[in-house]
């Protein structure tokens, strides 16, 4: 790439003249979170795309992006910060067409408590985004004596009526992305990874019984291609068979459509003072120190409160029995990343039913971020123009500091300090 500013070629994704060019830094670091949401964005589309579901101005909008990163010679803040929340206008239209692919495809996901341990016979681990890929898994496995788990990202699919009829679906093993070495390592059976979040396995561990499809590649795996899952099928048979033990029940599935079904019944609560406040707690998980803060702070939200959460930041605490307030569970889980469009939809809901804005309700959003999907994410809730997000458990590195400081004046975005203080002052303003 070229600098225009120093008249050099930048070498690598940033300006070599960094200390020299002051407005070059923000300009790169406003790039750089476009080519993050980007590919975020990218990443839905795709799942759309083999659903047969797409939209022209998603793809044009790419092009566009693309070639202004690569093109635009304006220095102008407020311009590249207003390409960057048109991102989040259109991440916010392509998770809503891959919300409507899913749910037209496989039925609109139902409320459903999902087991966490394991049955006695050869099994068969589905990580990733793409329930097409475990749905093709679950017909080819069908009869088979197999049973098909769930694995991180892959666990809302047992809230799909279309896939919750196979009775060898059988649970969610494990937990979030980062934790996949130490239990594809536990795990006996055969591991089919379908998309990103996926880890090259450390050496003589389980390399050989792990296969890669669609985008999806670890080098010296086994690539399917055209949904044929028969290597798959023969390697589970192959391998020892796993036990039967007793796991713990979770919850997902609590759609938008769901969660509309029984608003008469949270306005009710909310009215009756019996609900105080909503928090959305979720987003990306990684193992980072710091990640422990969404644990406590969950663990700290009020007995009168109800936590909304989603993606694999879930799994800090969704296997806490949070109870219930009149019937409604504190802890409702919408589903993964993408599912992000089910929690915008219900704060829309609450804010017409309460007529008000969404930044009126009693509703704060406390988010981890990770990698391109999360800042798809935060960009659409910026969007939307959603105030007082509370992000960490660091900064992203290639926010700079006078980015940083226009997104505080625009948005009030927030860094996490301790869930204590942080609890404290969304509670008491």
């Amino acid at each position: 790439m070229f600098c225009y500013q120093c008249e050099q070629t930048i070498a690598g994704s940033g300006c070599v003249k960094i200390g020299s060019c002051g407005k070059n830094e923000d300009i790169q670091s406003l790039q750089d979170i476009l080519l993050f949401g980007l590919k975020g964005v990218a990443a839905y589309a795709y799942h759309a795309r083999e659903l047969e579901a797409r939209d022209e101005e998603i793809d044009g909008f790419m092009h566009e992006a693309l070639f202004k990163t690569v093109t635009n010679v304006s220095f102008d803040l407020d311009q590249h910060l207003d390409m960057v929340l048109r991102c989040g206008y259109i991440n916010l239209k392509v998770m809503e067409l891959l919300d409507k692919a899913h749910t037209e495809t496989f039925g609109n996901p139902i409320p459903t408590a999902v087991d966490t341990g394991t049955r006695s016979g050869p099994g068969i681990l589905v990580t990733g985004h793409d329930l097409l890929d475990i749905y093709e898994v679950l017909k080819q496995t069908e009869g088979k004596g197999i049973n098909v788990y769930t694995h991180s990202e892959m666990l809302p699919a047992h809230a799909y009526p279309e896939l919750r009829r196979f009775k060898h679906l059988s649970g969610n093993y494990g937990g979030a992305w980062q934790e996949q070495k130490k239990e594809f390592n536990a795990f006996s059976g055969a591991i089919l990874a379908t998309t990103n979040c996926v880890l090259i396995p450390p050496a003589n561990t389980y390399l050989e019984r792990i296969f890669t499809t669609g985008i999806t590649g670890i080098p010296g795996a086994r690539h399917l291609t055209n949904r044929d899952f028969s290597p798959l099928i023969e390697k589970a048979k192959s391998l020892p068979p796993l036990p039967d033990i007793a796991g713990k029940k979770i919850m997902t599935g609590f759609h938008h459509t769901a969660i509309l079904g029984i608003a008469d019944k949270i306005v009710a609560a909310v009215k009756a003072g019996k609900i105080r406040h909503f928090f959305l707690i979720g987003g990306c998980d990684g193992a980072k120190p710091g990640r422990n803060y969404y644990t406590e702070f969950a663990e700290m939200v009020p007995s009168d409160c109800l936590i909304l959460t989603l993606a694999c930041g879930k799994y800090r605490f969704n296997k806490i029995d949070f109870g219930e307030i009149d019937g409604i569970p504190r802890l409702i889980d919408v589903g993964q990343c993408n599912n992000a469009y089910s929690a915008i939809q219900v704060a829309l809901a609450l804010a017409k039913a309460f007529n008000c804005s969404v930044n009126e309700l009693p509703l704060s959003l406390v988010l981890s971020w990770f990698e391109q999907k999360a800042v798809a994410i935060l960009l659409t809730l910026l969007y939307l123009g959603i105030k007082g997000i509370r992000i960490g458990p660091s900064l992203p590195a290639f926010v700079t500091p006078n980015v940083l400081r226009a997104l505080q004046e625009r948005f009030d975005l927030k860094l996490i300090t301790t869930p204590e203080k942080d609890l404290e002052e969304i509670l008491n303003k």
